[in-house]
């Protein structure tokens, strides 16, 4: 049953990653009449919907029972404000990475944007070992270096590459680079302190996922009025929304829980396969359906060099080696 959960879980991330990816960027390049939807609205429905995906978790956990529901929410949420207020921050680090992410998908293919954010592999490592204290064997060392060249090469610029992308993508290639390198920063930053804060208390999952939707909800309708107030007043809140949209914004919600699963069923070697699959597939669907991609050499490189990481990243010697501690 457990093996049956570990490659289900495995088969969801990789659906999940790859459908969001792809339907992202197909939505942001897509060229239809009339105003294109705001990714500000879209990460706020995304934080709603996943509290509310949390909220009947918590309501399974708790028997299907109203008045339990009701009292854990209270207990665990109201009566503990400043254990709510600690997900304040990574929250508001979640939110700018989410709208971080339409931005990178609004100006690069799907391929380059999937191996690209595999640094946050290297900055989850790095926050790790400087705010938990935790120490990284050899080969995770070795794997951060891989990783590194790895995606030199496919941000390596080329004569091929380069007239294709005059050609093909309508975005700036640095813009979307620079979203992604920040994404992969906040993404490490936030994510290891939600694992602090996790391991600090006994509270669940759902309900810490519950408090970071409540704060990333409030931040991201700050973000609406701030950078699209105009257009909101103009078109509405819901402009430019249509099935795709709607596909997209509930692929993101389920992100965060689909992750959550996948932490709790599979290991890091399945983890390794699932972002492999990923990006293969995002490489395939972006050259031969969304037609906004040309592969090189170079490219193939690096994205077999990050595969390789990733991979070498979750191998556990047996017997461990001396660990390395930075």
């Amino acid at each position: 049953m457990s093996a049956n959960l570990k490659y289900l879980s495995l088969g969801i991330l990789v659906f999940q990653t790859t459908s969001l990816v792809l339907t992202m960027r197909y939505s942001r390049t897509l060229k239809e009449e009339g105003p294109r939807y705001l990714s500000s609205t879209a990460v706020v429905i995304a934080e709603l919907l996943k509290i509310m995906a949390c909220i009947l978790l918590v309501y399974k956990d708790s028997k299907c029972s109203l008045r339990s529901l009701n009292r854990v929410l209270h207990d665990e949420i109201l009566n503990k404000p400043m254990e709510t207020l600690k997900l304040a921050i990574p929250s508001g680090i979640y939110t700018l990475q989410n709208n971080l992410l339409y931005v990178a998908l609004s100006n690069l293919d799907a391929a380059t944007y999937q191996v690209t954010y595999q640094l946050k592999i290297l900055t989850t490592a790095l926050f790790s070992v400087s705010m938990l204290s935790k120490k990284l064997g050899l080969y995770q060392w070795l794997s951060l270096v891989i990783l590194m060249a790895g995606v030199a090469f496919v941000q390596w610029p080329t004569d091929s590459q380069t007239a294709a992308t005059k050609e093909l993508s309508a975005g700036s290639q640095f813009v979307g680079l620079i979203a992604v390198l920040i994404a992969c920063f906040s993404s490490g930053f936030a994510g290891v302190y939600f694992e602090k804060i996790l391991k600090e208390t006994k509270q669940s999952v759902w309900i810490r996922n519950i408090q970071l939707g409540f704060f990333g909800s409030i931040f991201g309708l700050m973000g609406v009025y701030i950078y699209d107030g105009e257009p909101v007043s103009k078109n509405g809140f819901f402009q430019g929304y249509n099935k795709l949209t709607w596909i997209v914004v509930v692929l993101q919600a389920l992100g965060g829980l689909v992750i959550a699963a996948v932490i709790k069923y599979a290991d890091n070697i399945l983890k390794g396969f699932a972002t492999s699959l990923s990006i293969i597939l995002s490489t395939l669907i972006s050259y031969f359906w969304l037609q906004d991609f040309v592969p090189t050499s170079v490219f193939f490189l690096g994205a077999v060099l990050v595969i390789a990481a990733t991979f070498l990243y979750g191998y556990d010697p047996k017997p461990a080696g001396n660990p390395i501690k930075a």
